[in-house]
């Protein structure tokens, strides 16, 4: 066959297959979006070889109309533009058509944050076993100093100073920060490193271990935090983002101040940071409603 016959999404579709070994579903998906984008050509006369960046727009207004979250529309576009820049290279094609097509904004999820007295019952788990201790000391310290799950999967006993009430943190990048940690986390973690000394190896320098004497994975720790989150009588699924996102909105709430929560959570950006302050406005606009005497809804 000759190969400028060939079905142009075919081929891209073999070239992501054999050549950049992408995974089955990822290669469906391309295959899914583009059969969206040829038969949108189908019904205005065009090929997909030679489409123009207004019938481009146009596409992407078609999608718009046929309720695709933003989301799925950068995907397709996306999927698009990964198509022309191939067909360029084989010379199937003499322009991009995306190069310039405005992708929209998917709206920000917001994080969830557990209430300050969810965090509290959820922290607050009975000690009645050496591992208690332990889950009660990495509890209370994702909550009490807003750590990723990864920082706490590596903290080393050498990170802790308790005495100053600190801990050395290693985020993001390798960058380094230090940040407080509360007396409840203190005293919990305490409590831990003494039932710790006998079940950990020699020199291990791991803080959270498990039964394996070895270091506790961010995976068993998403596990022992759904665990309690369900023992101790919470309502909804908990992971360990979440005691981040509540430490940040709780401290958030209380201070007010956006840069001293960036640098706690060992954010390059503070745009990052303020999703947060969407959190509190969410908080103020219902005690709003609830007590101002002109939000009040009147029946009938």
């Amino acid at each position: 066959m000759d190969p400028a016959s060939a079905d142009p999404i075919e081929q891209f579709r073999r070239h992501l297959q054999n050549e950049r070994r992408l995974s089955p579903h990822t290669v469906t998906n391309y295959g899914r979006d583009l059969a969206r984008l040829h038969a949108f050509c189908r019904r205005h006369g065009a090929t997909v070889d030679a489409l123009t960046p207004a019938l481009m727009r146009r596409y992407a207004s078609e999608l718009h109309r046929a309720g695709l979250s933003g989301k799925s529309i950068q995907r397709a576009l996306s999927a698009a533009r990964a198509f022309y820049r191939y067909l360029l290279r084989e010379n199937r094609a003499t322009l991009n058509p995306v190069v310039g097509i405005p992708v929209p904004k998917s709206p920000r999820r917001l994080p969830q944050a557990l209430s300050p007295d969810e965090a509290a019952r959820l922290v607050e788990i009975p000690t009645a076993e050496p591992l208690a201790y332990r889950d009660r000391a990495l509890l209370e310290l994702l909550y009490s100093s807003g750590l990723r799950l990864s920082e706490l999967v590596a903290l080393d006993i050498d990170d802790l100073q308790l005495r100053d009430g600190v801990v050395t943190v290693t985020g993001k990048g390798r960058k380094q920060r230090i940040v407080p940690v509360g007396k409840a986390a203190r005293a919990a973690l305490a409590a831990w490193l003494t039932e710790r000394a006998p079940l950990a190896a020699p020199g291990d320098a791991a803080v959270f271990i498990g039964r394996n004497r070895r270091r506790l994975s961010g995976r068993a720790i998403e596990a022992r935090v759904g665990y309690w989150a369900r023992r101790q009588g919470l309502a909804r699924p908990v992971h360990p983002h979440m005691l981040r996102h509540s430490f940040a909105t709780h401290l958030l709430e209380s201070s007010g101040d956006l840069r001293a929560v960036q640098e706690l959570l060992g954010h390059a950006n503070i745009s990052t940071t303020q999703i947060y302050t969407h959190l509190d406005f969410q908080h103020l606009a219902k005690i709003y409603d609830q007590a101002h005497p002109r939000a009040r809804r009147k029946d009938g």
